[in-house]
């Protein structure tokens, strides 16, 4: 399946359960810009990064290749929203101050993004891409997690995936890149939030599609009885990739 239908696909839930990345990130962002007139956000999705990058930057150019993710995303009247390939822009030259992309850089044809991303940015301008990889909560969970969910579901993940779940070393990122901070990204959620964020992976419903939900209702009951009150919001802590650099 093409990865435009995956993200298609149950856009509303990705608008409502996707956690938030981490808030020190933008005005980090910020201030590795020389200027903060525009930023493109590339793959926007629902726009959370582009929401928050509006407070830092005068004008926020957001993307992305799925219309339903585009009519999904949350209105700013910082930020102009279009359907675009990553590769493929109407962007002028050197007239960017930030690219960046969120949970997204894994599934662009590279060979052809670092062309475009080098043609809009202005000279020494930055570049920036982040994700996050597998939840945590506590052993118990974390160990039937794995075993009810994710050894399940792990037929069905595109191959593309495993280059963010190995934090992007397989990519070579062609500037200089920056010595960064540490960020950290936790969210708190009861179960019904943490099992409507498992849902958003693409490898959950392509599994569904291929043997039923079954499974996702017994882990669901299975978590249950080890979450103690489904209602108790428990901290989840998720594996943040971060890198940034200057063209």
């Amino acid at each position: 399946m093409h990865h435009q239908k995956l993200f298609n696909d149950k856009a509303d839930l990705y608008k409502s359960a996707r956690p938030t990345y981490p808030h020190a990130l933008y005005p980090y962002l910020a201030g590795l810009c020389s200027a903060t007139n525009c930023v493109w956000d590339c793959a926007c999705g629902n726009g959370q990064a582009a929401v928050e990058l509006a407070e830092q930057f005068d004008m926020v150019f957001a993307t992305d290749i799925s219309e339903k993710q585009i009519s999904n995303a949350k209105k700013h009247p910082g930020i102009h929203y279009s359907v675009s390939p990553a590769e493929s822009t109407c962007f002028l030259e050197n007239s960017l101050d930030l690219v960046c992309v969120a949970q997204a850089l894994h599934w662009f044809d590279l060979k052809f993004f670092w062309p475009e991303v080098a043609r809009v940015l202005k000279p020494n301008g930055i570049f920036s891409a982040w994700g996050y990889t597998w939840p945590q909560i506590n052993r118990q969970l974390d160990d039937a997690f794995k075993q009810l969910v994710l050894d399940v579901i792990e037929p069905y993940w595109a191959s593309r995936n495993k280059l963010l779940w190995e934090h992007y070393k397989d990519i070579h990122f062609p500037f200089k890149e920056k010595n960064a901070p540490e960020f950290e990204m936790s969210i708190k959620w009861d179960l019904d939030g943490f099992f409507n964020f498992v849902h958003t992976f693409s490898a959950t419903r392509q599994c569904m599609g291929a043997i039923g939900n079954h499974f996702f209702a017994y882990a669901y009951s299975e978590m249950n009885k080890l979450w103690g009150n489904s209602k108790e919001k428990k901290w989840v802590s998720l594996d943040f990739v971060f890198y940034a650099g200057a063209f």
